[in-house]
């Protein structure tokens, strides 16, 4: 075997083993290829513990299962991030002490990557573009009290719900990948709140729906901006990836 492939089994190998030391992976899990065309795409609510994605990239997946952008993944070319994948994984829900913690299901995440995917990646500091979420003149606007306690989710490309959700959760988990950047919280907004958002993705002109771009969005329905900055950015270099394994 080559230097080059031991070293990413090796990774892969470690990665899974500090996973499964601390109980963070998924008990049962099913990726398959999405050959659809559908321009919808994204995660659906971690209820459980567990991860549901659909028609998503595993450039996506990175992005998610590392909080990052997939603009801070490097070297994520080829069909690393054009070929599209249904996704759902549980955790064994019989267990005592479960964490269905989004840290937990992030952890339980790479796991899934480092088995079937053969996951290389080593992380490194750069100065690149960065926003910061703050509040717009006569906002913040239409924050709810939160129904519950858990923060949560759901987008679907052109509209997210948010439940009981921080504006720095809001700003990581949400603005950061819809962005391409990462997107610090600076709105001074304390507490969780449940609202949701409809915008134009990038794709789809503003002109060709009656759907705002995400800028606008933000500003006419929540009453908050983003300004653009610069800052030390940590990326992900993707170094080796493998077509899944069959389920």
């Amino acid at each position: 075997m080559s230097k080059f492939g031991s070293l990413w089994k090796l990774t892969a190998a470690l990665t899974l083993g500090a996973c499964i030391a601390s109980a963070q992976t998924f008990d049962v899990s099913s990726i398959k290829r999405n050959t659809s065309g559908a321009a919808n795409s994204g995660f659906r609510r971690f209820t459980g513990g567990a991860l549901d994605a659909t028609n998503i990239t595993l450039k996506s997946l990175i992005a998610f299962a590392w909080e990052i952008p997939q603009d801070q993944i490097v070297d994520a070319s080829g069909w690393v991030d054009t070929e599209r994948y249904d996704v759902v994984a549980k955790p064994d829900r019989t267990a005592a002490g479960a964490d269905n913690s989004m840290a937990a299901i992030r952890l339980r995440t790479r796991a899934l990557l480092a088995d079937r995917f053969k996951l290389d990646i080593r992380k490194e500091t750069r100065q690149l573009p960065v926003f910061s979420l703050v509040v717009a003149k006569g906002g913040p606007l239409h924050l709810q009290p939160p129904k519950g306690t858990s923060p949560d989710l759901f987008s679907n490309g052109h509209h997210v719900t948010c439940v009981s959700a921080s504006m720095a959760f809001f700003a990581k988990v949400f603005l950061t990948g819809q962005a391409g950047r990462p997107v610090e919280d600076k709105t001074g907004v304390q507490g969780q709140f449940d609202f949701s958002l409809d915008w134009a993705p990038d794709e789809v002109s503003p002109a060709d729906t009656a759907a705002p771009s995400l800028f606008t969005a933000l500003q006419e329905q929540l009453g908050l901006k983003l300004e653009a900055g610069k800052g030390p950015v940590e990326v992900l270099v993707l170094a080796h990836a493998e077509r899944p394994s069959a389920n």
